[in-house]
């Protein structure tokens, strides 16, 4: 039966302001809260860069500052031509307006559609924008994308440039902060890709003078390749290549400029012609998991209106290189048959290494063959009666479903059966999945690969997650430790995560892994309840409901009921995303940690331990048994 109440009334035309902050996620990819390196604050401030890059790309302005002040502001100031004074606000404001549309002048830009600054600008309290140009100078300031002030052109001794300062919004980015760490890691990707460009973070320098190289450099330790890293440049790309002694593939992938963290087409392209070129070289079809294995590598194009799967650009779809230029497949693959050939040819040194490094994975490979065969057949054995994963119904692999849906999988990897049962009453069983350790899983640091087959409990995990190959085939989105916030749940942490790194660093470095971050207290009285993550939300929490109130510590996962646990793991979940910077090597990370080196572990927690002296309970004045037992990882 139609509906008569739809009329003419219930249609509504927004404009641009109201639309950007009725859908941020539109524009920005997630909202967040600062804690994960791909929140909108951290694009706000990419929005912004990217136009003082393509300056410095275009030959204007060799410098550009960044500050991030007290109150949460960022404050970015480039030395380019400055935006033409009387188009100022009409570039911040006014939607699909700008410079990049000619081509001629911005003709392999990252933003081509006129609508990043704008959306900083409505997604902002507080968003200020001054153009400086031959003396003269033009401010306007805005709120929310509504214009508040607009100054008079004025004369200026301050050089060229454009200077833009903003707040986010706290009523769409709650409670946010700003990560130093994130911030530097994006401008030390923006210092690699323009050498020669000096970018100076709250005082302190940023540059490259090596581009790719420096980035493979500082991302690993050079002892540690296999061979010097290979250098290839030339107009529109540049590639850095080398092999190291650490399993999984680990690539960095920018198209003009911007970092495409889940790669795209040309990520794709790369890797097929890397195999198509070391095979053609050493004239033998070795296997593609043989050529790729422990390879790390960081490529760059440029392309001619580049074609990315979101606004937030973070994987390429474009298949060509230009409209009416050559395929990036068919541009990639000339590129390294003709580069990386004729380097092969000329340092036989480096051709060697690699084909020995491909030779040793193919023995190892078939050495366990037969292993990994049995382990799939007990993995598969166990599926059908496997009271260790209890599955969920969509899964990150279903590409026949929704994208936004698959994005929502998630495993919960849990410590003993109480835990694990809580969670599984409690969890939704579209998109909640959870596999259940059975105490603590081997330490595996410095162990091969081999060990991961012939250790049930280990298989089954990878099993259940089926990376064994590779993330291609990752069946969850997010994969959270889900383990108690005591001793023994911290080293089991440890020790999933030494897991992870050893065998399957990729599934971190693509920010699949998360830890579940649970309550401690309940504190209630008769008409509230209130759940607190740290001691300092006990303290406020007891404030606001009264001394009077009732409180309860939770010692492990298994004591929160599944009623509780169902707010702490859909609606309010709390979840820390495992983040690897630019300047931690993992071989060192997990040699220091998980290593030998007992005493020196034992030196560092002693020198760190901090107690809350009124919490402290009267036998726990010998603290010598809770270090050991944190020290001690074998």
């Amino acid at each position: 039966m139609a509906d008569l109440n739809y009329t003419e009334d219930n249609i509504r035309s927004l404009d641009w302001r109201e639309h950007i902050r009725m859908r941020p996620g539109m524009y920005i990819g997630k909202l967040g809260d600062g804690k994960s390196k791909d929140d909108g604050i951290y694009i706000l401030i990419k929005e912004i860069l990217d136009n003082s890059i393509d300056e410095f790309v275009m030959g204007n302005g060799k410098k550009i500052e960044i500050k991030t002040t007290e109150d949460g502001k960022i404050q970015i100031r480039d030395y380019g031509r400055g935006i033409p004074l009387g188009k100022v606000i009409d570039c911040v404001s006014k939607i699909n307006t700008g410079g990049k549309y000619d081509s001629k002048a911005f003709k392999k830009s990252v933003g081509l559609n006129g609508v990043g600054t704008k959306a900083v600008n409505a997604l902002s309290t507080y968003f200020e924008v001054y153009s400086v140009r031959e003396g003269q100078k033009k401010v306007a300031r805005f709120s929310k994308g509504v214009l508040t002030e607009d100054h008079e052109i004025t004369m200026t001794s301050e050089r060229n440039g454009t200077y833009t300062e903003f707040e986010p919004d706290p009523n769409i980015f709650k409670n946010y902060s700003f990560n130093p760490e994130y911030i530097e890691e994006q401008l030390w990707n923006y210092a690699y890709l323009n050498a020669g460009l000096t970018i100076v973070f709250n005082g302190t320098k940023i540059r490259s003078d090596n581009g790719l190289r420096d980035l493979l450099t500082n991302q690993t330790n050079v002892d540690q390749l296999l061979y010097p890293i290979i250098h290839l440049k030339d107009d529109d790309i540049e590639m850095a290549i080398s092999h190291c002694s650490a399993y999984g593939e680990e690539y960095y992938s920018f198209v003009n400029g911007q970092h495409t963290t889940q790669g795209g087409t040309h990520l794709m392209a790369f890797r097929e012609a890397l195999v198509a070129t070391i095979r053609n070289f050493f004239n033998k079809n070795y296997d593609v998991r043989d050529i790729r294995t422990s390879v790390i590598a960081a490529i760059s194009i440029k392309v001619e209106e580049p074609i990315f799967e979101s606004q937030t650009k973070t994987k390429l779809g474009s298949t060509h290189m230009s409209p009416d230029g050559p395929t990036l497949k068919s541009f990639i693959n000339d590129f390294l048959s003709n580069k990386l050939e004729n380097f092969l040819y000329r340092n036989t040194e480096v051709a060697e290494i690699i084909h020995k490094k491909i030779k040793q994975s193919e023995r190892e490979r078939k050495e366990i063959a037969g292993i990994k065969t049995l382990a799939r057949e007990k993995a598969k054995k166990a599926n059908v009666h496997n009271k260790k994963l209890r599955d969920c119904k969509i899964h990150l692999s279903d590409t026949k479903k929704d994208l936004e849906e698959r994005l929502k999988s998630t495993i919960f990897i849990t410590e003993g059966d109480s835990a694990s049962g809580s969670i599984t009453q409690a969890r939704d069983v579209r998109y909640q999945a959870i596999f259940s350790l059975r105490g603590k899983p081997l330490n595996c640091f410095g162990m091969s690969k081999k060990i991961v087959y012939q250790n049930e409990e280990l298989n089954l995990l990878q099993h259940a997650l089926k990376i064994e190959d590779g993330l291609d085939g990752l069946r969850y989105n997010q994969v959270v430790i889900a383990s108690d916030a005591d001793v023994d749940g911290m080293h089991i942490r440890l020790l999933i995560l030494t897991f992870f790194l050893q065998f399957f660093p990729d599934l971190v470095r693509e920010g699949h892994l998360y830890i579940l971050e649970t309550p401690l207290f309940r504190v209630r009285n008769k008409k509230e309840t209130l759940y607190c993550y740290t001691e300092e939300e006990r303290k406020l929490a007891i404030e606001k409901i009264g001394k009077n109130a009732e409180i309860t510590r939770f010692k492990g996962l298994g004591e929160i009921s599944p009623d509780e646990f169902e707010n702490f793991i859909n609606e309010n979940i709390r979840l820390a995303p495992v983040h690897l910077n630019n300047k931690i090597k993992i071989e060192d990370l997990l040699t220091y940690y998980m290593g030998k080196n007992t005493m020196e572990r034992q030196e560092f927690i002693i020198d760190n331990l901090r107690f809350e002296l009124d919490e402290v309970e009267e036998d726990s004045e010998d603290i010598a048994p809770l270090v050991e037992s944190m020290a001690l990882t074998e």
